[in-house]
């Protein structure tokens, strides 16, 4: 009987090969206004999912698309929940006009970080959840401060990365060092199966640390995405998993 595993990207955000990349996930979460998208970008992503029967979420971050939400925005807590209500509503209000429902929420680049680590920003966030009235899946890293937060409150899908490299603390390298990114597909694949056979990644450090995760996430602006999603599939089948 095959094991499975559900990939996800993070789509909607204006690289121009969401078509390229949705036949080789599972799930998608779309950007809803704050680093990047509208309601125009939203429908067509959402649309594009459908096609493909990938499961749609919304991917909120800081109301920063100058920086592209990658960094950090001095907010008040009211501010920051509020803007991330409107970025909510507005997905909904474009889900409702294909018929469907968010199936998870993911946060995106800086928030995403700080909402792993920072109490105030993590109660923000589910301040914004629960005032939208809907309660989808919430993926979330491993052993982070909005997981604990969220347990209570939503469903959570501990997520880990495909594509990017980890420090010691599970947090992932910044963006600003070279080796951030992992471009060579094998290595990446290989780490993908490690965290999902053996529950367990490599770092920066070579220090192997407990990981757990039930969702794999690849980057959709990955200049190597496709070729390592490619070389994903390929693999797969001789471990006897399918991506669903």
């Amino acid at each position: 009987m095959k094991r499975q595993i559900d990939i996800n990207a993070d789509l909607g955000e204006g690289f121009g090969n969401d078509a390229k990349i949705m036949p080789l996930i599972s799930s998608c979460s779309i950007a809803c206004g704050g680093h990047y998208g509208d309601k125009t970008t939203m429908l067509a992503t959402i649309q594009l999912a459908k096609k493909y029967h990938v499961k749609i979420g919304a991917h909120p971050s800081f109301p920063d698309p100058d920086n592209f939400g990658r960094k950090y925005v001095s907010m008040t807590k009211s501010e920051l929940t509020n803007s991330l209500v409107e970025q909510l509503l507005n997905f909904y209000t474009v889900c409702e006009t294909e018929d469907t429902l968010a199936h998870h929420i993911k946060l995106h680049g800086a928030l995403y970080n700080h909402a792993a680590i920072d109490p105030d920003i993590a109660d923000a966030v589910m301040d914004a959840i629960v005032a939208t009235r809907l309660l989808p899946k919430l993926y979330v890293p491993y052993g982070s401060v909005l997981a604990q937060k969220a347990k209570n409150t939503c469903p959570i899908v501990y997520e880990a990365f495909i594509d990017r490299r980890y420090n010691d603390d599970r947090s992932l390298v910044s963006r600003s060092e070279s080796i951030a990114l992992i471009k060579d597909s094998k290595y990446a694949f290989n780490q993908l199966l490690r965290i999902y056979n053996k529950a367990v990644v490599t770092t920066v450090s070579k220090s192997d640390i407990f990981i757990k995760a039930a969702t794999f996430c690849i980057h959709g602006d990955h200049a190597n995405s496709i070729n390592i999603l490619n070389y994903i599939h390929e693999q797969l089948p001789f471990y006897g998993i399918e991506v669903v």
